[in-house]
């Protein structure tokens, strides 16, 4: 391991693409710190101070304390998240998207454009609907979160919000194109970790006081040890569908006899479901932001609540129907087994062409439904363990599969880096290799 990463150091654009994601990360988290004007940090710091484990404090994981300090990074990258799986959706329906779709390197950047369209529309809604919110918030000591409402502070937070959500999608994209990793999925990942330390110092205070029982906090520990432990095994397993290519004679060479695998996860799309999901699940608490006088607006909003048997059955509902739609957008059964058929593998005893697609979406279909089911049940289970074991940070599922398939991935690309260039990676040969999603 030490071996592994002085050998990260040696390789120039490693070096460089390493410490300019880092470099980035540090600008995001900065701007997580700059206030918005209009706002009274001390009565937002009340309000918030009892909204742990509610769905703000869930929301202000994933930007890394930004919301509840409503600075300029308040909304995060949800917006981006939201508008990519609007566009996703209309991919599927309707022939415009789909035609983008297949075009090539044309066609993403078309897609790109109208996602970042969407990404403005959707930021300015929640921007609005979130001034809204804040202007009716008195704290139970009188406070106004706003001391001076009005078109001016909902204007003035509509575009200071509006324009830190397209800054940082901005700097995703730059980790993406210059950085190691994916841009989007590190800077949530740096959110969610960023209240790590806090929630370490509240439990020590919990513990000293003797307000946390020992064996209480042991059993906190040792939960989320064995939550990651599941994440990686669950992310990293795989089905191996066993292929055979037939000899062919091109001139004087032979080519294919040769026998290999296609390695399907049983998480093919990684950690896109739970990010999607919970992006879903934030849109009733932004509709009823808009309405905080309506007394129905809020009861609905109490359904959404994580602490909501509603919420909860819904949430793993939506990781399941998540899990299965981008599995067949970024998996094409059909190609694959056209592509095999066109190079001369089969796989045997199943007949090439559509058998063999059949074949391949029924294993793929198999698979991705335990898998979804799991990843589901790691996502709720924290919500009733934050209700039961009273925790006083949001410990949720949907931040430790984003941690752990963050870090893997990352990882992944790391390794990638030094055995192209003939150093040893981090993961040893005869140990399992799992395709990261």
């Amino acid at each position: 391991m030490i071996a592994s990463l002085r050998s990260i150091f040696k390789i120039q654009e490693l070096r460089e693409r390493i410490l300019f994601t880092l470099g980035i990360l540090i600008v995001y988290r900065i701007g997580g710190h700059v206030p918005t004007p209009g706002i009274d940090p001390a009565a937002l710091g009340e309000f918030f101070a009892q909204a742990q484990g509610s769905l703000f404090g869930l929301y202000d994981m994933f930007v890394g304390g930004a919301f509840s300090k409503a600075t300029i990074f308040s909304l995060g990258i949800m917006p981006y998240i939201s508008a990519s799986i609007i566009i996703q959706l209309l991919g599927s329906v309707i022939p415009y998207f789909q035609k983008l779709q297949k075009e090539g390197e044309e066609g993403r950047r078309k897609i790109t454009q109208y996602t970042r369209y969407g990404t403005v529309f959707i930021a300015a809604m929640q921007a609005l609907g979130t001034s809204i919110f804040l202007e009716s918030i008195t704290t139970t000591s009188g406070l106004k979160v706003v001391p001076i409402p009005g078109m001016g502070f909902k204007l003035l937070t509509m575009l200071t919000f509006t324009s830190g959500t397209i800054f940082i999608m901005w700097l995703g994209e730059q980790i993406t194109e210059k950085g190691i990793g994916n841009g989007i999925s590190l800077i949530i990942f740096i959110g969610v970790i960023a209240r790590l330390p806090q929630a370490v110092m509240d439990e020590a205070r919990l513990l000293f006081s003797g307000q946390r029982n020992l064996v209480e906090l042991l059993f906190i520990i040792a939960f989320m040890l064995v939550v990651v432990a599941a994440i990686v095994v669950a992310t990293r397993s795989m089905r191996k569908i066993p292929v055979q290519y037939a000899k062919r004679v091109v001139g004087r060479r032979v080519y294919g006899g040769q026998s290999t695998h296609i390695p399907l996860s049983v998480n093919s799309a990684g950690i896109i479901p739970i990010i999607f999901a919970q992006s879903i699940m934030f849109a009733p608490s932004t509709l009823t932001s808009f309405f905080p006088d309506s007394d129905f607006m809020q009861n609905f909003a109490g359904y959404f609540a994580p602490s909501s048997i509603v919420y909860n059955i819904f949430f793993a509902l939506m990781i399941v129907f998540f899990a299965y739609f981008y599995t067949a957008i970024v998996f094409n059964p059909v190609d694959l087994a056209d592509n095999m058929k066109k190079n001369g593998g089969f796989i045997p005893g199943i007949r090439p062409g559509k058998r063999t697609s059949d074949y391949i979406d029924r294993v793929l279909t198999r698979i991705t439904l335990p898998g979804a089911i799991f990843f589901a049940i790691i996502a709720i289970l924290p919500n009733i363990m934050s209700m039961t074991m009273n925790v006083t940070f949001y410990f949720g599922g949907t931040g430790l599969i984003i941690v752990v398939g963050v870090a893997l991935d990352t990882l992944q690309q790391i390794e990638s880096h030094l055995i192209m260039r003939h150093y040893d990676g981090f993961i040893k040969k005869g140990r399992l290799r799992g395709r990261y999603a």
